[in-house]
């Protein structure tokens, strides 16, 4: 399973590819307003730290806007990935940029059918968000389970399913047993991941059995 990291931080991407955690970056309007920088400047930045695909979102929503958005966003480095949202515009521009070759995610996906016409758009990556699906009482991971077993029964969609809005390590571990090929994660999701008291309770006494020896190994 590959690891996006959802955020615009380039402190916590550059920690986290030094841990070998990085297959890409998705960004949103709202993580870059977070970051306080231009966005064409941000995402220069994080293309150049990790080689996955890094997710740059247009804000028009018009077919037009969208376009020419996506067209500039693309020239910013050779691995990024435009973000539209998944509308009518969204989808038809979608389909106009996978037509020249660059990486689409359609992002915003709250049911199985939008996930079939971004497929069929040629997008890239499909980003359902199970968390905001949680917030209105669904259960997000069954829209996980439902995408990707329909994109198991047609091999001709190549949409990877990119796993979003991700808020806790329970989502992470239902959504790889359910085989969405990628989640993006908030850094401290990534990090929780880390933590366990057993973990921890081991290493302190393996640590206190080799004080007591009175070794060192250098």
């Amino acid at each position: 399973m590959k690891f996006f990291v959802d955020t615009a931080e380039v402190a916590d991407i550059r920690s986290l590819v030094e841990l070998g955690m990085v297959d890409g970056v998705t960004t949103n309007p709202s993580l870059i307003a977070k970051s306080g920088r231009k966005m064409s400047e941000v995402i220069a930045e994080i293309c150049a730290i990790t080689p996955g695909p890094v997710s740059a979102e247009v804000t028009a929503t018009d077919f037009d806007g969208m376009l020419a958005e996506g067209r500039y966003l693309r020239e910013i480095a050779p691995n990024v990935c435009v973000k539209v949202p998944l509308t009518e515009a969204g989808l038809r521009t979608c389909k106009a940029l996978a037509e020249d070759g660059t990486l689409v995610n359609v992002t915003l996906c709250f049911s199985p059918g939008q996930a079939i016409l971004a497929a069929k758009a040629g997008a890239a990556f499909i980003s359902p968000f199970v968390g905001r699906l949680d917030d209105i009482g669904q259960d997000g991971m069954e829209l996980i389970a439902d995408i990707v077993q329909i994109y198991a029964n047609y091999p001709q969609f190549k949409t990877e399913v990119l796993v979003a809005s991700i808020r806790h390590p329970i989502h992470l571990i239902q959504s790889a047993k359910l085989g969405a090929h990628v989640a993006t994660l908030p850094p401290n999701v990534i990090r929780q991941l880390l933590n366990h008291p057993l973990t921890d309770k081991g290493l302190a006494a393996f640590l206190a059995d080799w004080k007591k020896t009175g070794q060192s190994i250098l």
